[in-house]
Parts: C-alpha cells; sequence; structure tokens
C-alpha cells in the first residue's frame, strides 16, 4: 500500500466514525455499482445503497454542486440521495421537480425573485420581481415546496437604510402572495468579504431587522453557515438568538467551500446539535463543492450532520 494510500484512508477513518475503512469501500462499490463515480452510475445499483442517515434530527438536502463531479443524471442523485437517508434537493430547476418528487424527496428550495447582483434592493426592479414571485410562489404551492429564494442585491451606491426600506416595500406585497399558498420566502445572507462583494444582505443582524420589520411568518433568513463564518462567526449563539427568523440552511466548509471535513474550521456536529435542539423544522442543505470523490465527501458530510 503506497503512503498516499495510507492518508487517504487515515483521512476517511477520522470523518467517517460510524463506518470502516471495509464498509466505506463496500458502500461505494455498492453505490455506483463496481465502477468509477465518473464513468456512470448504473441501474442496478440503485436501491442497493447503505442508508447514511441514522437519526434525522436534522432534515438534510443536497445542491446539485456536491454530486456534479460524479457526472450523474438528476435521476441517479435523486435515486442516491434517496437511499442515502436525505429528504431532499435544493435549488432545483423546475425541470427537473417531477424526478425528485417520483423519488419521494423534496425540492427544498426552487427560484423565488432577485438575483446576487440585481435584487430586491432596486426599487427600479419591484414590478418584474413581484410578478417572479407571484409565478413562482404558485408553481412551488402546486408541488408543496416549502420554499423559495430571494436576493438582496448589489449595493451599487444604495446605502442599508435605502436598501432596507426598498426589500421591505415589495416584500409587504410578495408575502400576502406566500401567506395564501403556505410557501416561505427566504433571502440568502451572502458574504460580501470573499465570495460577492457588495452584496447588500451580508450580516445577520441587516436580515434579521428585515424580517421584523416585513413581520411574517412567510419571510424568513436563509442562514448559510459558510458565508457567516466569514462576514462574523459566533455562529451558534446567533442561530439560537434568531431561530425563528431562520427557515433554511446551507452548509460548506471555509475557507474554500469544500467538504465538512477535518481541514476547515467550522465545527459542524456542534452547529447542527444547537439548530436540532431548536424548535427548528426546516432543512439543512449542503452546497459544498468537492475536491475529492463526491460520493465519499457526500457520505462524510451526512454524517458530521447527523446529530
Amino acid at each position: 500500500m503506497t503512503q498516499n494510500k495510507k492518508d487517504q484512508d487515515r483521512h476517511m477513518s477520522l470523518q467517517a466514525r460510524t463506518l470502516s475503512r471495509r464498509d466505506m469501500l463496500s458502500l461505494t462499490a455498492a453505490v455506483v455499482g463496481g465502477t468509477s463515480v465518473l464513468t456512470g452510475f448504473p441501474q442496478k445499483a440503485q436501491g442497493q445503497t447503505k442508508r447514511i442517515v441514522k437519526k434525522g434530527r436534522i432534515k438534510q438536502s443536497i445542491c446539485g454542486g456536491c454530486l456534479r463531479k460524479a457526472r450523474m443524471s438528476k435521476d441517479q442523485e435523486a435515486a442516491l440521495a434517496a437511499e442515502m437517508g436525505i429528504l431532499g434537493m435544493d435549488l432545483v430547476g423546475r425541470n427537473d421537480w417531477d424526478t425528485v418528487k417520483k423519488h419521494g424527496l423534496i425540492a427544498t428550495m426552487v427560484a423565488g425573485a432577485g438575483s446576487i447582483r440585481k435584487g430586491l434592493n432596486d426599487k427600479s426592479m419591484h414590478p418584474k420581481f413581484l410578478a417572479d414571485f407571484k409565478k413562482n410562489i404558485t408553481a412551488a404551492a402546486e408541488y408543496h415546496w416549502p420554499n423559495v429564494i430571494a436576493m438582496a442585491g448589489d449595493r451599487k451606491g444604495i446605502s442599508d437604510k435605502e436598501g432596507m426600506e426598498n426589500c421591505v416595500s415589495i416584500l409587504k406585497e410578495a408575502v400576502k402572495i406566500a401567506e395564501d399558498h403556505n410557501v416561505t420566502i427566504c433571502m440568502e445572507l451572502l458574504n460580501s468579504r470573499v465570495n460577492h462583494p457588495g452584496y447588500m444582505c451580508d450580516k445577520s443582524a441587516w436580515g434579521f431587522e428585515l424580517c421584523s420589520r416585513v413581520d411574517s411568518p412567510r419571510f424568513k433568513m436563509l442562514y448559510d453557515i459558510y458565508h457567516m463564518q466569514i462576514m462574523e462567526g459566533d455562529l451558534i449563539a446567533t442561530i439560537r438568538k434568531n431561530i425563528k427568523s431562520i427557515a433554511h440552511f446551507h452548509t460548506a466548509g471555509v475557507p474554500g467551500r469544500h467538504e465538512l471535513d477535518e481541514n476547515q474550521e467550522i465545527n459542524y456536529p456542534a452547529v447542527m446539535r444547537a439548530i436540532a435542539e431548536s424548535d427548528y423544522t426546516g432543512y439543512v442543505a449542503h452546497e459544498y463543492t468537492p475536491t475529492r470523490d463526491p460520493i465519499k465527501g457526500l457520505i462524510q458530510a451526512v454524517q458530521v450532520c447527523d446529530v
């Protein structure tokens, strides 16, 4: 056995504590039917994957990037997620909704209105965004999907005060639609320090103040753990204090936005325990980009968060 192989095995044993190395290799073989994950996902492998979720206190979901390197179809990704005990798929396009539903999964976050660069803080875009909210909330409700995403947008010379007022203005109208359809609008908190310079909703205090002003159970924050660790840290205390204003979570390792392993700084089991011990009933979606075998990385992320 080469030194590199020994290092890989030791790495996996540290993170996949509940699986032996032999179990890990067997699981991966079952998932991919004995072939490389980069060359396909045979139909015969479906139904053979071990369930990874054991406790289920955290309702886990995955974004497409977690398995993109495996080169699976959306149907194969959904089948794998369901086998593992993952409950949903995040940021799923409309064309894939039937596939997600076929496998008994939830599309845990779908399109709403606004983008990172041009979002709800831009008053000139409100007529379009309100039409987008109406269309997308109605569509989500038809499939019983729980959440649609919204973005605050780039500052572009707009003060935080003015941006807050502009966001409140459109959201007061949008939540009327959301309340009628039992769908929650979630604005994502992003970091402006590394990934998204200029983005307005980059601090949790600003986002939670927006929730307070909109004052509807159908508008809450998408608390991205990766982004907020970069911007402000103090994750557990912030989550506990503001859990009623959070409808959704995203995960990734800091720095780099990669796997939830020992090469990053967030203590994800502790953060997940804080979430599980609250009255939170929403989903935690993995949104990292893998640097190694994507299936093994996903196994690890699911186990780390299954507290």
